[in-house]
């Protein structure tokens, strides 16, 4: 199976001014999506860059997922993580064949990440997140180009992913790239507080063709 020949690219995109306060989006199964609603301070001008994660950017994604994870409201995780045990899931999955992982930095320092893992029939997996400075300014939107793009390079006819109802910010970033619902698993995850929270099922075809809005 190929990685895909988004191994060694990066795709640069100009900073757009100051990034506005937004929460998160994320998929429920310990995946993230961005989220384009309130955040907090940002930074001006920079260039933000996205690339095939490496090695030595583990430790910063690892405290990236973290910072999210605090949040409560948009990835499966919630409050303190075990960071030594998330270096490892990610240590083992940076260089399978079959998992894409990409990174968008400003500054060399990440400040999103997906990951894309390819199924055996054929569909493709991902959930992505973006630190809470930088949500709004098409970070995700980059990300998600460089993961379908992957997806379809390693023969995917799919690209699958879930996202809690409530985060209608993520839910409108994947529809303007043709994700469609398609379904609801009710009562499906529970919460630390007890909860049992829904989550969206959504799918993009790759067999036909499809563009943001």
């Amino acid at each position: 199976m190929p990685r895909g020949g988004w191994a060694g690219r990066s795709l640069r995109l100009r900073g757009r001014g100051e990034p506005r306060r937004s929460a998160t989006g994320g998929a429920p199964a310990g995946r993230a999506a961005e989220s384009e609603g309130a955040a907090g301070a940002g930074r001006t001008g920079e260039d933000v860059v996205v690339r095939r994660a490496r090695p030595g950017d583990l430790d910063a994604i690892v405290e990236l997922f973290a910072s999210v994870a605090a949040e409560g409201r948009w990835i499966a995780a919630e409050g303190t993580i075990d960071r030594n045990r998330r270096r490892r899931q990610l240590r083992e999955r940076l260089h399978q064949p079959e998992t894409a992982m990409f990174v968008a930095e400003a500054g060399r320092e990440p400040i999103g990440m997906l990951r894309i893992d390819l199924a055996s029939y054929g569909v493709a997996e991902l959930g992505m997140l973006v630190a809470a400075a930088w949500r709004r300014q098409g970070v995700g939107s980059a990300l998600l180009r460089s993961a379908i793009a992957w997806a379809r390079e390693a023969g995917a006819h799919k690209v699958a992913l879930q996202v809690w109802p409530h985060n209608q910010a993520a839910i409108s970033l994947y529809e303007r790239f043709g994700f469609q619902r398609e379904g609801l698993l009710r009562r499906h995850y529970r919460r630390r507080n007890g909860e049992l929270w829904d989550a969206l099922v959504m799918g993009l075809p790759l067999d036909q063709p499809t563009s943001p809005g």
